[in-house]
């Protein structure tokens, strides 16, 4: 079976330090050290862990030896455009969209985030897939950690 590529946004490395959401976030950074999927990261993530705490520096660092890494390209940005034309999201949140935009681009199997307010939201992902397929990209499935991750399933023996 082909292992999945997971894009991880910034607030998911940051999540392994909140006490909110480190069992999740570090539960997938579980899955992808062990190598139950595939990690996909951006420049863009690289350029938003810049004034991170340093321990959020320090797992980037440490997720780039395993990750598949995504330059932000012509293609992403002008799926971003359109995602801007339609107004999906506001200035302010262009790279909110510029995650979406490369993932959607590279065509991952999942975008996993902690954004609730413009990434993780039913009406945001109707309104990115929309676009997505109007551009002729497949939708884009997006979800928090929690849902994706092995870890603390009670269906899961966590070895599969």
């Amino acid at each position: 079976m082909k292992k999945l590529r997971i894009y991880v946004d910034t607030s998911v490395i940051g999540g392994c330090f909140d006490p909110e959401f480190e069992f999740w976030s570090n539960g997938l950074m579980r899955d992808f050290r062990e190598g139950r999927f595939g990690i996909v990261l951006s420049d863009i993530t690289a350029t938003e862990v810049k004034p991170a705490p340093e321990a959020v520096r320090e797992l980037h660092t440490e997720l780039l030896s395993i990750a598949e890494v995504l330059p932000i390209t012509e293609e992403a940005v002008a799926v971003l455009a359109a995602y801007e034309r339609h107004g999906v999201l506001g200035p302010r949140f262009r790279n909110d969209m510029l995650h979406i935009a490369l993932a959607t681009v590279a065509e991952v199997d999942v975008l996993v985030s902690w954004n609730f307010r413009h990434i993780v939201r039913l009406d945001k992902m109707q309104q990115f897939n929309g676009i997505n397929l109007e551009l002729g990209y497949r939708a884009l499935a997006i979800y928090s950690p929690r849902e994706v991750t092995t870890y603390g399933r009670e269906d899961s023996n966590q070895s599969s």
